[in-house]
């Protein structure tokens, strides 16, 4: 036997609407988040995207003749391009270029890394044939290897001898010295 159909529906639940408390709370509360991201979103922006760029190879600049290096460091100036933001400028930098014992040509930062003072080669005759820093008594070696005050060895430049010249890179940590 078969059952009777039963046209009968089961009672629905009453709809429930929402009450004028709620509307302000989900109205302020999705105002307040936009509020508050708005303003956020650019500066996690601004704090990541230094680290999603491309490190790129920096470019290398023709510094001196490859005719003028020595076996003794020779102080080359030169000025490199540089953009801030929307500013543009070109600061003069040093670099003491040499020859070492196998004829490598290898270029040192003046940079000293006691505290960030300015060597010089040979400038001071109680440290002869060695940079000098005249601020702490820093002195190094004419590779670069630090005998006095300072913690490391001073950086060098990437170097590339192409044409006759000498182009200089970014500066690295000090290869010559260990």
């Amino acid at each position: 036997m078969s059952k009777p159909q039963n046209n009968e529906h089961p009672p629905q639940k009453p709809r429930k609407e929402m009450s004028r408390r709620q509307f302000l709370t989900y109205t302020l509360g999705g105002a307040s988040a936009f509020m508050f991201v708005g303003p956020t979103l650019p500066m996690v922006r601004f704090a990541v995207d230094p680290l999603l760029q491309k490190k790129s190879e920096g470019d290398y600049i023709k510094v001196a003749e490859l005719s003028k290096i020595s076996e003794s460091p020779t102080e080359f100036t030169f000025e490199i391009k540089q953009v801030d933001g929307w500013y543009e400028s070109t600061p003069t930098l040093t670099a003491w270029i040499s020859k070492d014992k196998e004829g490598n040509i290898f270029a040192l930062s003046p940079v000293c890394k006691h505290l960030g003072c300015t060597v010089d080669w040979n400038k001071n005759p109680a440290y002869k044939d060695q940079y000098f820093c005249p601020c702490h008594g820093a002195h190094y070696t004419k590779e670069g290897k630090q005998l006095a005050v300072a913690r490391a060895p001073l950086d060098e430049y990437k170097v590339q001898v192409k044409d006759g010249f000498v182009y200089l890179g970014d500066i690295i940590a000090n290869q010559h010295v260990q």
